[in-house]
């Protein structure tokens, strides 16, 4: 009967066996899977074509995709080939692959290239792999190729790499399907090069590959991603398998090791040799700690060795995890089912012979209740050590003698109350009482006090209650059994409530610790600068662990105090000396450690992704920080690296920007000045030698267009110069508007007085409307505003006429400058105040400097002012550049300035 259990045990799993059956009567697809496009997909599959051709196989190309590759279009002869469907499609001819005819040919095997392809909309199928699907259903094998990017799961990740969205996806189900996946790769620098010698894209695309997808890092992460998903295959191929001929598991195909810890000296060799196997076995590795529900931590140099060790597997590549639970073996069992766990890994030593007779050890109750996982003992060198004795004699015979008066006491009390209670009512159960004196005792005193003060409550209770009273002796035997009942229950409860109370006590602490963290996490959301994320360090840790806190940072390589906690905190020689150690070797030092321990502070380095960011010193004066205190630590430290990196990383980028900002700046100076004053310089030395070398044998009229030409070059450098001073002034902050009384109707002629001269082509239409307030301002700098804007509008403005508004609208006067050229595109209307910043090519002249906009908003803005743009103008077209002005009420006989 056992051996027919253990067979049907053993069978095969029938869903396993069904795929295979199906496979069987369908045809093998086989999947050429690469990291980006140009690895060697078609290459290699048309490759293994021919081979199969010259075999004398049975092979059609269904459709291949050469694009432009020579090398991969000469694959394609001598091999058959099957003509291509031809499709209209808006006006085009499109050629897809042909189904029908490659269903009607039935060849034994079929290539049909890029698998995440959408079809024409008139096809059978929308998407190219269910094409595949039909010919595998109908018996054919198929040669197809993939990118890893087109897998479903997987489009967004790429997106995320590669900044590039994925148009066409399959899904995941496709290509685990699939019989057989041969994975095409390619070094990503090889690629590069390939793409860089046109092999990959024509000249034209392969510019664009090269600026957007086929970067190195882009390369490589698809890699990696073609790697892990071809061994997953790989993985998935074997699981099914061992599922088909009824190989029991867990199967070993991808190893996940558990390793346990504790706050022992051999946790540490039991981490190093689990890296060693990880490392081995290419495994994944969680390192875990099984720690009491309900009891507070009382061993701190064991609690700091723990964090220590945990510390010491993430460098190793380690998850860590820490697990609260009662039964440790019940809790390693659950977490490796969790986990999905292969093996264990736990240290052990060789307990002496007494120890043996009463507990069983941790790895031997692991064994023998860890079916199916290994399990890896990591041995020392040395016996399990007995108990330590205690460290304080005096100090443990003190608590002793506290707990077991304060038990004393309790009972005394309670005996008096049960003896007052008995003379005015007569109580059958009188030992009821009692149980107040247990309960007391373990709430003040814990588990020993409860303890003796059930013992004291028996006693008590039997010789002052139970006949005959005032003797230890009973007369009725049930008396006996219910004395007996009650000092069971009387240890009970006080064991249950001394637990409680240890749980009270290490949820509060939680709670502390939480919390603390809490206030600090909010405090370091709102804060960017490294001063501000110094100082909310030092006082979140000195309010939290009631200790002295410095904290340094390097300063022009050298290591400096940044700040402290009490502020007038100094650090000694021997202090600095620790503190330097501790930022160049990356280890602690001082106080408490091995390296400088003279110095009164315990040296923490800051350790970011990006190195380590400066030191914490926390003063020890002789105590050790107990666990929960060390944890708090710990996790503040951890946030404070990260924020002090993101601090000075954000400090860095703004440095950055600014650098490049001044260089954008610069650069386009330089541009502009050599072209704005190229120009027109050469328009004057032209004039200037035509007029010396030929200057005698001009007419007049020839002269004259010279000399013009000269004047009207020499008052546009002129123009130039006066916008490159203002702007000068403007961002140097020297630009002092007048504060006089300006009449707009005086300065809105002199403006346009000024342009017609300047371009005496252009005309200029003005609207004013009558009696105009007077406003605040500057004369000089309005005219001046104005003309700028009149020159804008001549360069951009085409041939129809300028028009000039000027009106009163509620407590502000509006100027407005309008033109009807092609306007300004919505993206643009927030840039064009902006230095040398040009909106396209100009109307029939040069291309401006870049500046009058920029100086017009900055001489309006000094006189109080506002300026934007609208566009379009008018009859959609056309820009409008306005100018608003508060009006003020203007005191009698006030002189207007002109």
């Amino acid at each position: 009967m056992a051996d027919s259990d253990r067979h049907r045990e053993n069978r095969a799993d029938p869903d396993a066996l069904l795929a295979l059956a199906d496979k069987q009567e369908r045809g093998r697809l086989t999947v050429f899977l690469g990291a980006a496009p140009g690895v060697g997909k078609t290459y290699a599959m048309l490759s293994r074509a021919r081979r199969v051709k010259e075999d004398g196989g049975d092979i059609l190309i269904g459709l291949v995709e050469t694009h432009g590759r020579g090398e991969t279009a000469a694959l394609l002869e001598g091999v058959e080939i099957l003509p291509r469907r031809k499709i209209a499609y808006r006006g085009h001819t499109i050629e897809e692959f042909d189904l029908d005819a490659a269903l009607a040919r039935h060849p034994q095997t079929i290539v049909v290239d890029e698998l995440a392809h959408t079809n024409a909309p008139d096809s059978r199928h929308p998407k190219r792999y269910q094409d595949i699907d039909e010919l595998l259903a109908a018996g054919i094998n198929v040669w197809t190729a993939l990118n890893i990017q087109h897998l479903e799961s997987l489009s967004d990740v790429v997106a995320q790499i590669t900044g590039v969205p994925v148009r066409e996806q399959i899904p995941d189900t496709v290509l685990k399907k699939a019989d057989e996946v041969l994975l095409v790769d390619l070094p990503p620098a090889e690629l590069l090069e390939r793409l860089k010698e046109g092999k990959v894209y024509l000249p034209a695309n392969a510019v664009r590959a090269a600026d957007s997808f086929f970067r190195l890092g882009n390369l490589t992460a698809l890699r990696d991603l073609a790697l892990r998903r071809t061994a997953d295959r790989v993985d998935d191929q074997m699981v099914d398998y061992l599922k088909q001929n009824a190989i029991e598991g867990p199967w070993p195909s991808a190893e996940r090791l558990l390793v346990c810890i504790g706050p022992d000296a051999l946790s540490e060799k039991v981490v190093r040799t689990a890296s060693r196997l990880a490392s081995g076995l290419n495994a994944h590795w969680l390192v875990a700690s099984i720690e009491p529900v309900d009891r507070a931590v009382s061993d701190q140099a064991g609690e700091r060795r723990l964090d220590e060790t945990f510390r010491l597997a993430e460098r190793l590549g380690a998850e860590t995890r820490r697990v609260k639970g009662a039964d440790f073996v019940d809790e390693i069992l659950r977490l490796a089912r969790r986990e999905h766990a292969t093996q264990i890994v736990i240290g052990g030593r060789k307990q002496s012979f007494p120890f043996r007779l009463f507990r069983r050890s941790l790895p031997d109750a692991l064994m023998e209740r860890a079916s199916g996982l290994g399990v890896y003992v990591v041995t020392g060198e040395e016996e399990m050590p007995p108990p330590a004795a205690p460290a304080k004699p005096r100090a443990l015979i003190f608590r002793i003698l506290k707990d077991v008066g304060l038990a004393a006491a309790m009972t005394a009390a309670v005996t008096i109350l049960g003896l007052a209670l008995d003379e005015v009512v007569r109580l059958p159960n009188i030992s009821i009482i009692y149980l107040l004196a247990v309960l007391a005792s373990a709430i003040s005193a814990g588990y020993a006090a409860a303890i003796a003060a059930a013992l004291f409550s028996a006693l008590a209770y039997n010789f002052f209650f139970i006949p005959p009273i005032y003797t230890l002796t009973i007369a009725e035997p049930h008396e006996v059994f219910a004395l007996f009942v009650f000092l069971a229950a009387a240890m009970l409860t006080g064991g249950l409530t001394s637990r409680l109370r240890e749980q009270a006590k290490v949820s509060g602490e939680r709670a502390i610790t939480t919390q603390a963290l809490y206030d600090y996490s909010r405090k370091l959301s709102g804060t960017s600068k490294q001063d501000d994320v110094v100082w909310a360090t030092v006082t979140q840790l000195q309010g939290a662990l009631s200790r002295t806190v410095a904290l340094l940072l390097p300063d022009q390589g050298e290591l400096r105090l940044q700040a402290s906690w009490p502020p007038d905190t100094e650090l000694g020689v021997s202090d600095m000396a620790a503190a330097r150690w501790a930022f160049e070797k990356r280890e602690e030092a001082g106080s408490g450690t091995g390296t400088l321990p003279n110095s009164v502070f315990r040296f923490i380095p800051l350790t970011s992704p990006h190195g380590v960011v400066g030191v914490c010193g926390i003063q020890q004066n002789g105590e050790i920080l107990d666990g929960s205190e060390e944890r708090m630590l710990i996790a503040i430290l951890d946030q404070s690296a990260v924020a002090i990196d993101r601090a000075r990383l954000s400090k860095e980028r703004l440095q950055q920007a600014a650098a490049l900002e001044g260089e954008r700046f610069r650069s386009a100076l330089l541009a502009s000045v050599s072209h704005d004053l190229k120009t027109p310089l050469a328009t004057i030395t032209g004039a200037i030698t035509s007029l010396r070398e030929f200057g005698d044998k001009m007419d007049k009229g020839s002269r004259d267009d010279l000399l013009v030409s000269i004047d009207e070059e020499s008052a546009r450098l002129a123009r130039f110069l006066a916008n490159l001073l203002d702007m000068t002034r403007i961002e140097s902050g020297s630009v002092e508007a007048k504060r006089d009384w300006v009449d707009v109707v005086d300065v809105v002629r002199s403006a346009v007085e000024r342009s017609q001269k300047a371009f005496p082509g252009r005309a200029i239409e003005v609207q004013l409307a009558p009696e105009l307030p007077l406003i605040r301002g500057d004369s000089v700098l309005l005219g001046q505003v104005l003309f700028n804007l009149i020159d804008n509008a001549d360069k951009y403005g085409g041939a129809d006429p300028i028009r000039i508004y000027a009106r009163q609208e509620k407590d502000e006067v509006t100027l407005s400058v309008v033109d009807m050229g092609k306007g300004i595109p919505e993206n643009d209307l927030d840039q064009i105040f902006e230095k040398f910043f040009r909106r396209g090519k100009p109307d029939g002249r040069a291309p401006g400097t870049g500046l009058g906009l920029p100086i017009a908003r900055g001489f309006v803005e000094a006189m109080g002012g506002t300026i934007k743009a609208e566009s379009p103008a008018q009859k959609r077209k056309g820009t409008r550049m306005i100018l608003r002005f508060p009006v003020e009420a203007v005191p009698a006989e006030t002189e207007v300035a002109s």
